[in-house]
C-alpha cells in the first residue's frame, strides 16, 4: 500500500516536472514569434516612412520649382510693365517739348506783334498831340479875331453869357447840379452796387404768399354735423383747445380753419384730417389727437431748426434757438414767410461779406437770427427787435448778430462788415418786387401810373417802364415831334410824374424819336 502511494506520488512529480518544461518551452517559442512580428512590424514603419520621406523630397522639389517659373514670369512681366511705362514717359516728355516750343513761339510772336502796335501808338499819338497844338492854335486865331470885332475880351464875354444864362436858368443849374451830385455818388459806390449784383444773381429767393385761411376736404357734406356735434359741442371744443375759427358754410365738401397764427392753424388742420380719418369725432379724442399733433409739430420744428444748422454750417446753436428757426415757418409778414425772408437774407449776407472780406459764416449765422423774435410775437408781449435781441443774449449768441437784430431796424449804428451785409440783404428780400404783397401792389399801381403819364402827351406811341419802375421808354411819332420838341417832352413828364406818383429815388424819362427812310432797288 505503502509502495503504490510512493509510486503514484513520484508518478506525479515527474509528471509535474515534465509539465513544467514543455510549458516553458512553448512560452519561448511564444515570445520569439510575438518577437519576429514586432521586427516585421518595425520594418513596414521604417519602410512606409522612407516613401513619405520620398513623396516629401519630391513634393517640395516641384514648388520649389513651380515657384521659381512663377517667379521668372513676375519679373519678366515687371519688366514689360517697366519698359512701357518708361516708353510712355518719354513720349509724354517729347509731347510736352513739342507744346512747350509751340507755346513759346506763340509767346514770341505775340510779344513781336505787341511791340509793333505800341510803336504805332506812340507814333498815334504823337500825331495826335501835333494836331492838337494845331487845333488850339486855330482856336486861338479865331479867338483873337472875336475880340478884335466885338470890341471886348474871351473872359468878357463869357462872364456877361453866364450871367444872361444864370438870370434865366437858375432853377436849371440848381437842378443839373443836383443831378450831378447824385451820379458822383452813384459812381462813389460802385462797389456796393457790384456786390449787390454779385449776390442777387447768385441767390433767387422764392415767391412769398400766405393766407389766413386753410381749407380741409370732406368725403361728404355729413361729416359737418358730426364736426359740430350735438349742441356745437364738437366745434366748440375744437376752437377753444386750438385757437382757431373753424368755418362751416355752404362751400360743398369742405370747412374752413381761420387764424392769424399759422403755427395754431397748421397744428388745427392736421388735427382735423386726423379726427375725420379716425371717425371718432367727440371731445376726449380732440384732445387726444390735439395733444398728439402738438408734440409732432414740436419735434418737427425742432428737427427742421437742426436740419438747417446743419446745410448752412455756421456752428453749434442752442436747441431752443434751433425750434424758434423752425418756429418761424409758422410766422408770416406782410404775405412774406418769415422763414424763407430768414434764409434768403442769410444766404445774400454770406455771400455780400464774403465779397467785402468779412467773415461770411458770422454774416449767415446774424441773418438767421436777425428775425429770430417773430416767433415769440404771438406768445409774448413786445416788439420782435427786443424780443430777438433779449434770446440772443440769453443764449450768449455772438455781438454782431445782436447788432444785426437792432440795426436792420435803425435802433443801433452799424458796427462790422458782417452787420453791413445783414442789413442790406434785409432791405433786399423785403423790398425786391413780388416778395411782399403790400410792396408788390403798390409797385404794379407806381408802373401803371408812370406809364399812363407817358402815353397822355400827343405824339406818343408807346411808353412803357422798365429796370422795375425807374425808367420810362417814350416812343414818339418822328412826323409829330420834332427833336427840341422831343427834349421839352421828356422835361415835361418827368415834372408830372414828379408832381403825380410817390416814389423812391430817381425816374430816368427816355424819349425815343426815330426815322426811318425805306427804299427798294429793284
Amino acid at each position: 500500500m505503502l509502495n503504490e502511494i510512493l509510486i503514484g506520488g513520484g508518478i506525479a512529480t515527474v509528471s509535474g516536472v515534465v509539465g513544467f518544461f514543455i510549458s516553458k518551452k512553448l512560452i519561448i517559442s511564444s515570445f520569439d514569434i510575438y518577437t519576429d512580428q514586432a521586427k516585421a512590424k518595425a520594418s513596414a514603419i521604417e519602410n512606409e516612412a522612407h516613401l513619405l520621406l520620398e513623396k516629401s523630397n519630391v513634393k517640395s522639389r516641384e514648388i520649389q520649382t513651380a515657384a521659381a517659373k512663377e517667379y521668372e514670369h513676375a519679373k519678366v512681366k515687371a519688366k514689360a510693365d517697366l519698359h512701357q511705362r518708361e516708353d510712355d514717359v518719354i513720349r509724354k516728355e517729347q509731347s510736352f517739348k513739342r507744346f512747350k516750343q509751340n507755346e513759346e513761339h506763340k509767346i514770341q510772336e505775340e510779344s513781336t506783334r505787341l511791340k509793333a502796335q505800341r510803336i504805332n501808338l506812340d507814333r498815334n499819338e504823337k500825331s495826335v498831340d501835333s494836331l492838337k497844338q494845331r487845333y488850339e492854335n486855330k482856336i486861338d486865331e479865331a479867338l483873337h479875331a472875336m475880340e478884335n470885332c466885338a470890341g471886348m475880351t474871351a473872359t468878357e464875354a463869357k462872364v456877361i453869357l453866364l450871367e444872361k444864362i444864370e438870370e434865366k436858368s437858375r432853377e436849371e443849374i440848381a437842378h443839373i447840379v443836383r443831378k450831378s451830385e447824385i451820379q458822383a455818388k452813384e459812381e462813389a459806390e460802385t462797389k456796393a452796387n457790384y456786390i449787390l449784383a454779385q449776390a442777387t444773381s447768385r441767390f433767387a429767393g422764392e415767391f412769398a404768399s400766405e393766407r389766413l385761411t386753410n381749407m380741409v376736404h370732406l368725403e361728404n357734406d355729413e361729416l359737418k354735423g358730426r364736426i359740430i356735434g350735438k349742441e356745437g359741442r364738437n366745434i366748440k371744443a375744437l376752437e377753444t383747445l386750438m385757437g382757431v375759427d373753424i368755418i362751416i358754410d355752404d362751400t360743398p365738401n369742405a370747412i374752413m380753419v381761420s387764424s392769424f397764427n399759422l403755427y395754431r392753424r397748421a397744428i388745427a388742420t392736421k388735427t382735423l384730417k386726423l379726427l375725420i380719418e379716425d371717425g371718432r369725432i367727440q371731445p376726449s379724442k380732440i384732445e387726444e389727437i390735439f395733444q398728439k399733433v402738438s408734440d409732432e409739430f414740436e419735434a418737427g420744428i425742432l428737427a427742421e431748426g437742426e436740419e438747417i444748422i446743419a446745410d448752412m454750417d455756421i456752428g453749434v446753436m442752442h436747441p431752443e434757438l434751433k425750434k424758434l428757426i423752425g418756429r418761424l415757418r409758422y410766422r408770416a409778414s406782410y404775405g412774406q414767410n418769415a422763414l424763407a425772408h430768414t434764409l434768403e437774407v442769410a444766404y445774400l449776407a454770406g455771400i455780400m461779406a464774403a465779397e467785402m472780406g468779412g467773415d461770411p459764416i458770422l454774416a449767415k449765422r446774424a441773418g438767421l437770427l436777425h428775425d429770430i423774435g417773430k416767433a415769440l410775437t404771438h406768445d409774448h408781449d413786445g416788439n420782435h427787435v427786443d424780443l430777438g435781441a433779449e434770446i440772443c443774449n440769453r443764449y450768449n449768441e455772438h455781438s454782431v448778430v445782436i447788432n444785426a437784430i437792432y440795426a436792420h431796424h435803425g435802433q443801433e449804428e452799424i458796427n462790422s462788415v458782417e452787420c453791413g451785409a445783414v442789413c442790406a440783404a434785409d432791405a433786399l428780400s423785403a423790398a425786391r418786387p413780388g416778395a411782399r404783397r403790400e410792396v408788390l401792389e403798390s409797385f404794379l399801381k407806381r408802373v401803371t401810373e408812370i406809364e399812363e403819364i407817358a402815353s397822355s402827351h400827343n405824339g406818343v406811341k408807346q411808353a412803357y417802364a422798365i429796370n422795375a419802375g425807374r425808367e420810362i421808354r417814350v416812343i414818339v411819332n418822328a412826323s409829330l415831334v420834332t427833336d427840341d420838341e422831343s427834349i421839352l417832352l421828356a422835361r415835361e413828364i418827368a415834372k408830372e410824374i414828379e408832381n403825380k406818383v410817390q416814389y423812391p429815388g430817381d425816374i430816368k424819362v427816355n424819349v425815343i424819336r426815330e426815322s426811318r427812310a425805306v427804299e427798294y432797288a429793284k
